[in-house]
């Protein structure tokens, strides 16, 4: 069973930036927003070439990549796949059907977006499926709260971090990046014991470093066990 992550935050907050430290060699990157990556040198890391980027919003297609990467030796390396951003995925689909008067729309983009998902959990143990997403504010008498932003009631219902089994809050203050690992009055989320704090750096290196610690039955890198029996 894989790992399927939220990193969810305003833009601006750092999602994108906290994948700078994952290795390359190991991270397949896809650009559903289509704007790259904000750090240097990151065209030379994820490109065509290197065979762990492309662009596509198309969620069935997203959903065709994973198979091939969850099976295909050729991608055996591969263990986080990068989503960047969910939101462009739902947005991409509902633009594209907007003409369209009848609320089937609606019903077939929650149940691409919920197939994801659900098939994201499922794929081979040792992946990490890591799914970038804006938040949405929701207001009740004065009071804040912060969610993954969904397009249409349909996929409000569904709670997409239900399916999660980490969901990351990105934030920025004083030119500090970081994320919140639990609940504070958003659906910010982790297991219990993965961090030692409610605010860990913004990277994701560090958190997939925390998980391969953490889930001691999963067959990850030799090195990490090595590192954990001395």
């Amino acid at each position: 069973m894989s790992i399927l992550i939220g990193v969810m935050g305003d833009s601006g907050a750092g999602k994108s930036t906290s994948i700078r430290n994952l290795d390359h060699t190991k991270t397949f990157y896809i650009d559903a927003d289509r704007k790259g990556l904000p750090f240097k040198g990151w065209r030379k890391k994820y490109n065509k070439e290197n065979k762990n980027y492309i662009q596509s919003s198309d969620i069935q297609e997203i959903e065709k990549l994973l198979a091939i990467i969850d099976k295909n030796p050729a991608y055996s390396n591969i263990e986080a796949v990068i989503i960047d951003t969910i939101n462009a995925c739902m947005l991409d689909q509902e633009m594209s059907r907007m003409k369209e008067k009848n609320y089937d729309k609606w019903i077939d983009l929650a149940q691409d977006v919920y197939e994801l998902l659900s098939k994201s959990l499922v794929l081979r143990p040792n992946l990490f499926i890591i799914l970038m997403a804006h938040v949405e504010d929701i207001q009740d008498d004065g009071s804040h709260s912060y969610r993954i932003q969904t397009s249409g009631r349909k996929l409000q219902k569904i709670k997409l971090e239900s399916k999660m089994t980490t969901v990351l809050f990105a934030k920025a203050q004083a030119g500090k990046y970081y994320f919140e690992t639990q609940s504070n009055f958003s659906t910010a989320k982790s297991p219990m014991g993965l961090f030692d704090t409610q605010q860990i750096d913004n990277d994701l290196n560090y958190v997939l470093t925390k998980y391969k610690e953490y889930e001691s039955d999963f067959p990850f890198m030799p090195e990490v066990k090595k590192e954990n029996n001395k």
